[in-house]
């Protein structure tokens, strides 16, 4: 599926006294490297020489500037492009630190306009690995904790869970026993066999597949192996390095060699990405927790996939992988930023709702929703996970907006109720216009 890039040939470049290299555009160069372009887009850069020597000469400006990488017993490596150095020190300047110098809003709405965003990412990293259903119908599962009704929807509420869990466990070790935990938590009730929930593959009975093609673009390492490389990837996640590896490219690195190494039967590529998720939250750069990363690879999953097979076929080269993962990043940055505007927003249009006599702030945004959607229904457990209030606090809201006259309650069975849009709403909000 993707064409084996040329030989490297060092020897006829040293021969030449480097001047075929030194002939090539230094800004050509910058500029397929900063994009990091595999050969097949390289050989398409090529106007005054061939596009094999072209690609001899980027191979060696990024062997100049390699660093090397030694997982167990395979040898990866990569490249500190200006890109990758821009993109690192934007993100630690945006994703660590503190809320308000990051995206603008206050401490104290923090969880408000967030939680959100948590929903998100267990959503699309779900749909990424074939649950099929809609982010509406999804997110209302999980506001309101339905159970789920589909193999799909469990995944959801799987990634959601794990995502909880991890945000909470953060500042633990992995071990072996946790990633078998993590990967419990992922792939409950959703696996063809129950007994592959939480345990390491026992067979080479597995390949990645490109779908569209049935050709086979991954073949793991030997499960024989497992215990020699889960052991590797534990010391690399809980240890510093000899030499430093900024965190974030530790937590990208991370994020492929679980993907690469393939420990389970399913559920591989939401596990890499949990695992991320935790080694970035564990190291302080806390609005990780928010992005909603697998939105954006689930937009470029072409390019997600293109990002691991052009590190294994040009000689384990991570910085294809680092890359895209930092853009990827990046966008989820820009992507969160516009959320949380589109939620302020909508804070100062519920504004005008507390116009109304004994109306608060959380009062004001649920009319602001029922008079968005009218056949909105409501319920104490949605309000619960909205705002992050107790059930009581929740129920006291919408009764009082019963109390005047905005909402109607209506019975679902003893002891619970929902609420929905009263038959006088709109004379009672006109009268406040």
């Amino acid at each position: 599926m993707i064409e084996l890039p040329p030989k490297f040939e060092i020897d006829k470049l040293l021969e030449n006294n480097l001047q075929l290299y030194f002939e090539i555009s230094s800004e050509l160069l910058i500029s397929i490297n900063n994009e990091y372009l595999y050969w097949d887009r390289v050989k398409y850069k090529s106007k005054n020489h061939r596009p094999e020597e072209l690609w001899n000469a980027v191979k060696f400006s990024r062997f100049v500037k390699q660093t090397p990488f030694l997982f167990n017993k395979y040898l990866f490596k990569y490249v500190f492009t200006e890109y990758i150095q821009q993109m690192l020190h934007f993100l630690d300047m945006n994703i660590g630190g503190t809320l308000t110098s990051n995206v603008g809003i206050a401490e104290s709405d923090k969880e408000k306009f967030l939680v959100s965003s948590i929903m998100e990412e267990a959503i699309a990293s779900s749909q990424m690995e074939g649950a099929v259903t809609t982010r509406k119908k999804a997110k209302e599962m999980l506001q309101k904790e339905l159970r789920p009704k589909s193999i799909s929807e469990q995944m959801i509420l799987n990634n959601y869970n794990t995502i909880k869990y991890i945000a909470q466990s953060k500042s633990e070790k992995l071990s072996s026993e946790e990633l078998l935990y993590i990967h419990s938590l992922i792939t409950k009730d959703t696996l063809d066999k129950k007994d592959e929930e939480g345990a390491y593959r026992t067979n080479d009975n597995i390949y990645v597949v490109n779908h569209s093609t049935s050709e086979v673009v991954h073949n793991p390492p030997s499960y024989i192996e497992l215990p020699q490389l889960i052991n590797a990837l534990c010391t690399f996640f809980n240890t510093e390095s000899q030499n430093f590896i900024h965190p974030i490219i530790k937590g990208i690195i991370i994020h492929f060699m679980v993907a690469w190494i393939h420990p389970f039967s399913d559920g591989n590529g939401r596990t890499a990405r949990a695992l991320f998720y935790w080694y970035l939250l564990k190291n302080g750069y806390w609005l990780t927790e928010y992005l909603s990363i697998s939105r954006i690879i689930k937009d470029t999953k072409s390019q997600y996939e293109k990002s691991f097979l052009y590190t294994e076929n040009d000689e384990n080269d991570l910085s294809y992988f680092i890359t895209y993962n930092l853009k990827t990043m990046k966008k989820a940055y820009d992507a969160l930023k516009e959320y949380i505007n589109h939620k302020q927003k909508e804070v100062n249009q519920a504004a005008k709702f507390l116009r109304i006599s004994n109306v608060n702030e959380r009062q004001a945004q649920i009319l602001k929703l029922i008079y968005d959607d009218s056949d909105r229904v409501l319920s104490v457990k949605e309000m619960e996970n909205r705002f992050l209030i107790s059930g009581y606090t929740a129920r006291t809201d919408l009764k009082g907006l019963v109390n005047l006259g905005l909402l109607k309650a209506i019975n679902v069975n003893k002891k619970k109720q929902n609420f929905i849009k009263s038959a006088n709403f709109e004379k009672i909000i006109s009268s406040y216009k």
